[in-house]
């Protein structure tokens, strides 16, 4: 993938500042030549735990911070909420070998706010493709951000409430989920279905996340499940969510492969297109932070039927993206903080189901 023309060809004083925090002396070299190599970055500073990085952030000011999880003294998943405080808008993204697929590690960084997860190299990974990784994920998290879109207050699709949320998300995602499930009450009870990018082996850990957020069973989405109050689900990692009418007004999951033309799988679109057919007004659509443009077509969609799609607001999102592209396409009702999306959802408790 090529690098953005403004990052590549920026004087080096003028790229965007990355900080390294690791304790082996020898990943530090790696990735600092790394960095520098890629052209898109430079490198402030590399250091060896979570003291000296909050020391460093104290008095300077970086774009992009590498974070190591195994460390001595404080481990990274214990200091990245601190190293996220003191980075006052850095983006973070973890490299360590305990971010593998899989890895119960990855969903709790990813949760507590990390922007993106990056396997360190070990024996079965060649360094010319985790080069190739580490920068393109420093492109696309140091990338500049388009210019805010203002949007009205949220409107109910009226003159209904809704029946069922449907939520879609991608890079940073997953601690802007936790924001907005957080501010739901314990007693709101109407079925959430989300399509999270990412890739299988992370879903079961991802479920688990959702479950401690809300307090209420999260399950992955499956066959010929009915959706009915209570319900949370996830879309695995290979197949989206979609949703079939079923005698008596209720409402059966269906798992579909089918190839997408944003090539996401699992995709936000096929969730929203299918969810505004079968509950058209009392369907509340919600787009969080994401890279590209997955959920756009769908939330066309859900307008074209009745119901109220809502974005996360530009300053919250690790990418604006997703949200950006329905916010600029004139389909949100509204672009707000996960805290005020949840805050909102949490207000519409009058509909049953």
């Amino acid at each position: 993938m090529s690098r953005p023309q403004a990052l590549s060809a920026a004087p080096a004083s003028a790229r965007p500042h990355v900080l390294i925090v690791d304790d082996s002396a020898v990943a530090r070299a790696v990735l600092t030549r790394m960095v520098e190599d890629s052209a898109a970055c430079r490198v402030a500073a590399a250091v060896a735990d979570i003291a000296s990085a909050l020391r460093f952030l104290a008095a300077e000011t970086v774009d992009v911070i590498l974070l190591d999880l195994e460390m001595p003294g404080v481990h990274g998943l214990a200091g990245l909420p601190d190293i996220i405080a003191a980075g006052a808008g850095a983006k973070v993204l973890v490299v360590s070998s305990a971010a593998g697929e899989g890895a119960a590690a990855t969903i709790e960084a990813l949760a507590l706010g990390a922007a993106d997860t990056l396997v360190k190299p070990g024996r079965s990974v060649t360094s010319g493709g985790f080069a190739a990784a580490l920068a393109e994920k420093l492109v696309r998290l140091a990338e500049r951000s388009e210019p805010v879109v203002r949007a009205p207050t949220p409107q109910p699709a009226a003159p209904h409430d809704f029946d069922v949320v449907a939520i879609g998300a991608s890079t940073g995602g997953i601690h802007a989920l936790n924001s907005l499930l957080q501010a739901l009450p314990t007693r709101f009870r109407k079925p959430i279905v989300i399509t999270q990018h990412l890739p299988a082996g992370f879903i079961p850990y991802f479920a688990g996340q959702v479950a401690a957020a809300t307090g209420r069973r999260c399950d992955v989405a499956a066959d010929d499940m009915v959706l009915g109050e209570g319900a949370i689900l996830v879309a695995p990692g290979n197949a989206h969510v979609t949703a079939t009418p079923l005698p008596g007004g209720r409402t059966a999951i269906r798992l579909s492969r089918a190839v997408v033309a944003n090539g996401n799988m699992p995709s936000v679109d096929p969730m929203f297109e299918t969810f505004a057919d079968c509950f058209g007004p009392r369907l509340l659509a919600v787009v969080l932070s994401g890279m590209g443009r997955d959920g756009l077509a769908g939330a066309r969609r859900v307008r074209a039927a009745g119901g109220t799609v809502i974005v996360q607001d530009q300053a919250s999102s690790v990418v604006w993206g997703m949200p950006g592209a329905v916010a600029a396409a004139g389909l949100a009702h509204a672009v707000q903080t996960p805290e005020a999306i949840g805050r909102f959802i949490a207000s519409q408790q009058s509909a049953a189901l």
